[in-house]
């Protein structure tokens, strides 16, 4: 451990890692180079916009038998959001890096990589790339400047700084390439975590978040729109992209101060079958629905998501189709697929369904990530069962997501009075093409089995034939209803 007074303002900044070569004064925010003996002013960094997330300098935690120590962060803005990389001192005197992303958590260490690697321009999400040996699916690719930094880090950084950075991942492993510092990348690798899984202290709780922020983490907030007036509900440090359900404004409410990011036109109400800010309580946690959107694709077809939040559990969403309800959560350990018709995962084998585009055609409330009408993905959907995977594929990110079927009957119990949903029309029943065709076939069954009865000639065994012909058709309607 070092400590040095700050070039600035005079007060400690203490340096605990050896790796460390620059850290910020918690004071002024001066951004303190450590240079062999000396340390020099880099000036003022700026300081971490609204802090919500659990975490902070000093929390502490066990990864893999090693406990570490969190020392350090920078916190990163792209084009569909923000996110932070904490800065982990282990005891045994390495670093590492905890990547902080809507409530999921990343635990990566630096690598020494052999073998060629990939430019950055040659890398796109859903292809293929191989890293020692290891073959890794492409998550995301994208470029982020820093926004502000606390405590110390193994680089320099200030304000404006790029990062290019490519997320991999093969099952539950996760690698990022860093191109930050020019075509070679620096190589991480790691593995999704949870702050439980890690036995993590020194958390900060809910109190703490508010004292500092004015808001409760993950509590519902209203706001006005500044750009119409209307209200609009949301989770501070949770759902920081908001679109006015008024006037469809979109929001920037990452900071302090909520920006209008583009008007929008007024569109008409959608009549959702779940309103913002209905809550469920589930697996004895409360769910909230924060976000509504409708999608289509190619041909027309729509359907309607809705983006929860739980406190424990963070986002999962709920699928309004022709057929029913189901719930999906984002997959952090991926299947296994190269493409074809089938993909694997936990030992299952889930067979290609369909392959189609789909584009937001209207979205109202509040997002983990930012989104806008005309926003298209590639989607390719599998089946196992009941369960299904939906790969969806964007020009910067590929994700994985599972749903299961939700009853009608145990949507209207979650969430009582606020759901306004109808019950699907069971496949078969009565106004269906099948059902009508079926029962005009009876009906001419019917009609011909009279002849049948009366008849005890040579022409019965023709007429029993025509009657069978008009028959299995009508069983074989029947059985394909009742299968699907």
């Amino acid at each position: 451990m070092q400590i040095v007074s700050c070039p600035s303002c005079g007060a400690e900044v203490t340096f605990r890692s050896h790796a460390s070569v620059m850290a910020v004064c918690e004071y002024c925010n001066t951004s303190v180079l450590k240079d062999a003996d000396a340390v020099k002013d880099m000036g003022k960094m700026s300081a971490v916009l609204e802090d919500y997330s659990p975490v902070q300098i000093n929390t502490s935690g066990v990864l893999g038998g090693r406990p570490f120590t969190v020392v350090g962060r920078i916190q990163l803005q792209y084009s569909a959001g923000m996110w932070n990389e904490w800065y982990l001192l282990f005891d045994d005197g390495a670093g590492g890096w905890l990547g902080d992303s809507s409530g999921q958590f990343v635990v990566t260490t630096a690598r020494q990589a052999g073998g060629p690697l990939p430019r950055f321009p040659e890398l796109s999400p859903g292809n293929f790339t191989t890293v020692e040996g290891r073959r890794y699916t492409v998550a995301e690719v994208r470029t982020a400047r820093c926004i502000g930094g606390q405590g110390e880090l193994p680089f320099r950084v200030g304000d404006g700084w790029r990062a290019q950075v490519a997320d991999l991942r093969d099952g539950a492993s996760f690698a990022t390439l860093d191109y930050s510092d020019g075509e070679v990348p620096t190589v991480y690798t790691g593995v999704s975590v949870t702050l439980e899984s890690m036995q993590c202290q020194l958390l900060r709780d809910d109190d703490e978040i508010r004292r500092s922020t004015g808001r409760h983490r993950g509590k519902l907030t209203a706001l006005d729109c500044p750009s119409c007036g209307g209200p609009i509900k949301y989770l501070p440090g949770l759902t920081s992209a908001l679109l006015c359900p008024s006037c469809h404004a979109q929001l920037d409410a990452s900071s302090p101060k909520v920006q209008v990011l583009q008007a929008g036109e007024r569109l008409d109400a959608m009549r959702p079958s779940l309103e913002l800010g209905a809550v469920a309580r589930m697996n004895r946690q409360e769910f909230r629905v924060t976000g509504f959107m409708v999608r289509e694709d190619d041909e027309g077809t729509r359907w309607s998501e809705y983006l929860m939040y739980g406190n424990r559990s963070g986002f999962s969403w709920l699928v309004e189709t022709d057929d029913g309800w189901y719930r999906a959560n984002v997959m952090s350990d991926w299947p296994s697929w190269d493409g074809g018709d089938y993909a694997r995962q936990d030992k299952a084998t889930f067979k290609k369904l369909y392959s189609y585009d789909a584009r937001v055609v209207y979205a109202a409330g509040a997002f983990n990530w930012r989104v806008q009408a005309g926003d298209t993905v590639h989607v390719t959907e599998f089946e196992q069962g009941q369960v299904k995977l939906a790969a969806e594929l964007s020009q910067e990110e590929l994700t994985w997501s599972r749903s299961t079927p939700v009853p009608f009957d145990q949507m209207k119990a979650l969430f009582g009075a606020s759901f306004r949903g109808r019950e699907p029309a069971p496949k078969g029943k009565a106004g269906s093409p099948k059902s009508l065709a079926k029962k005009a076939i009876m009906v001419m069954l019917a009609l011909n089995l009279v002849p049948i009865l009366l008849s005890f000639g040579g022409a019965f065994f023709y007429n029993l034939i025509g009657a069978l012909a008009i028959f299995l058709p009508a069983l074989f309607i029947d059985t394909q209803g009742k299968d699907k």
